[in-house]
């Protein structure tokens, strides 16, 4: 668990790379400092309260107690975690940080080259008690709501990717009309290279990290993992020469991120010959979505909603679709879809719908609070010299 815990950190870096090379030069570090920021806002906060909120005694399924755990109190030589009996409490504490620490990092691409820094931090702050902790709460606890309702997700898909990507489209949309830049080249493809390494690299220690434990099933969501990564960039790329494009390096990173992120609700339930068709189609949906939402107003400017929240809905769908108990025994809902069974599918299309209005009607909500209490948006002034030095008084 100590290096899954490593592995997951390390995304953020890799994340950081991932969208600072889609970025123009005048905003690379910014753009990179909005992930590396979080590392440093969220740990604290999941220290004082995040933990507490997310796995404390449960308030009505909906969130945990913030007295429970607050300030670490009875971390260190508390008992394990009930679903993790065989890891110490500390360290499951610390591993579920790294989970915490990128989904806020996640949404910054919907608003790169746009957002005050200071307003940023607001946002992440309160979106990670409001939103994250609560939606962690209701998914992953023994008492959460969507636990007992019999949701899979086994690593973050829906607390994590769909909730970053629900947030990118409440800020797309609440910063409408805001639309000052047009379209530009990457900065950097390489830096989008190593992001993707990294994050692919990573991303084993989060979803085979998920097992909690070094057994078949961490074996069994690591292979599903890397499968659905490859399959996911080359359908992209496959779908881009079918229509036109040429085969780029952009393309494919983009569809390997994209296949992670459908398969990680998956991961631990799912055979590796599905993880391959979770793959693909999360990889053509998502394509048809920032397809068509270039041809939009909405300025999700790194393609946050097209790629993380339809990639996490897609991977919900597609559990609720191919999801096997005999893969993993933990699972008590049922079989998917494609083995004759419904429950699980049904459970799945309602956990979405709600788990979207939940996501988007509360980031719309904390936007309009962080706008108020911080003005979001920069200066045309800002934008124009970019926010590297406007922001933070660097530049490259």
């Amino acid at each position: 668990m100590l290096v899954a815990s490593a592995l997951v950190l390390i995304m953020t870096p890799g994340l950081a790379y991932f969208y600072g090379g889609m970025i123009d030069n005048n905003n690379i570090i910014s753009t990179m400092l909005q992930s590396f920021i979080a590392m440093g806002v969220i740990i604290v906060l999941w220290v004082v309260i995040g933990f507490s909120l997310a796995f404390g005694d449960s308030i009505g399924g909906l969130f945990g107690n913030p007295g429970t755990y607050f300030m670490f109190q009875g971390v260190l030589d508390g008992k394990p975690w009930s679903l993790a009996p065989t890891v110490p409490l500390a360290m499951f504490a610390f591993f579920q940080a790294k989970f915490a620490i990128i989904t806020p990092a996640l949404i910054s691409g919907t608003f790169s080259e746009r957002i005050r820094f200071e307003s940023y931090i607001l946002f992440i702050i309160l979106f990670s008690i409001f939103i994250y902790s609560p939606l962690a709460h209701m998914t992953w606890h023994p008492n959460g709501f969507l636990f007992k309702l019999g949701v899979l997700d086994f690593a973050g898909g829906t607390v994590v990717h769909m909730s970053a990507g629900l947030a990118a489209l409440a800020s797309a949309i609440y910063l409408k009309g805001d639309k000052k830049s047009d379209p530009h080249a990457p900065a950097n493809i390489p830096f989008v290279l190593m992001g993707t390494g990294l994050l692919w690299f990573g991303w084993f220690g989060f979803n085979a990290g998920s097992a909690v434990s070094a057994g078949s099933l961490a074996v069994s969501a690591f292979a599903a993992t890397n499968t659905a990564s490859a399959a996911a960039g080359l359908t992209w790329v496959l779908f881009d020469a079918i229509k036109g494009k040429k085969p780029s390096a952009l393309g494919f990173c983009i569809g390997a991120v994209v296949g992670l992120v459908a398969i990680t609700p998956a991961c631990g339930f799912v055979t590796i010959p599905h993880s391959i068709v979770i793959g693909v189609a999360a990889a053509i949906i998502s394509n048809l979505v920032v397809t068509w939402k270039s041809r939009s107003s909405l300025e999700d400017t790194l393609d946050v909603f097209p790629c993380h929240g339809v990639g996490g809905m897609v991977g919900m769908l597609m559990t609720g679709i191919f999801a096997n108990v005999a893969i993993n025994s933990g699972n008590a809902t049922g079989n998917g879809l494609a083995f004759g069974e419904t429950k699980l599918f049904l459970t799945h299309l309602l956990a979405l719908l709600i788990v979207s209005a939940f996501a988007f009607v509360g980031s719309f909500v904390l936007l309009k609070i962080t706008d108020l209490i911080s003005p979001l948006k920069v200066t045309e002034e800002e934008f124009k010299i970019g926010m590297d030095l406007s922001q933070h008084g660097e530049n490259l």
